[in-house]
């Protein structure tokens, strides 16, 4: 793999983790993102046409059946442009292997959710708590108002997933 490819598959790992940090956050996936995420997966194959329009159909192939999840809204609109950007520069089995691996964590992150149920309800969380401390009070603050899943942090599990096997 070239500098160009490792360098790509770098930024788009970090760019993941900023996906997963928001997504927690706001539960906000921002275009910009998924733009740039796109564009890093398809310098990143620069090395052959034939690739590029493989992830292009598969990616989208991918949209077409996720316009159809988020329709009956089981899916967040910024999971589904997120998945289409990783895919775009994916090929086939990187794809298989996003969707895997994000549907794992994403069953993951289900039961962290819904272990919160049988957790207490934290007072405020002051200034001054630990970081742990804050997030839990936020994420059983949503879930009583059964807020969704920040999903994005599975999407990235999947991500990073499928961008080191491309290999850095």
């Amino acid at each position: 793999m070239n500098w160009i490819a490792s360098t790509a598959s770098f930024l788009e790992i970090l760019l993941l983790l900023y996906v997963a940090t928001i997504d927690i956050a706001t539960r906000l996936i921002r275009n910009e993102i998924c733009l740039a995420l796109a564009f890093l997966g398809i310098v990143g194959q620069l090395a052959g046409p034939a690739q590029i329009a493989e992830s292009l159909i598969a990616a989208s192939i991918l949209l077409l059946l996720l316009l159809v999840v988020y329709e009956r809204r089981l899916i967040g609109g910024g999971d589904v442009k997120l998945l289409v950007a990783l895919a775009i520069g994916l090929p086939l089995t990187g794809v298989v292997q996003l969707l895997t691996v994000t549907a794992l964590a994403g069953g993951v992150l289900a039961l962290v959710h819904l272990l919160m149920r049988l957790l207490p309800y934290p007072r405020l969380a002051p200034a001054g708590s630990s970081f742990v401390r804050r997030v839990y009070a936020v994420e059983r603050w949503r879930h009583l108002r059964h807020a969704p899943l920040p999903f994005g942090v599975a999407i990235a599990c999947g991500g990073i997933s499928a961008v080191l096997s491309k290999g850095l």
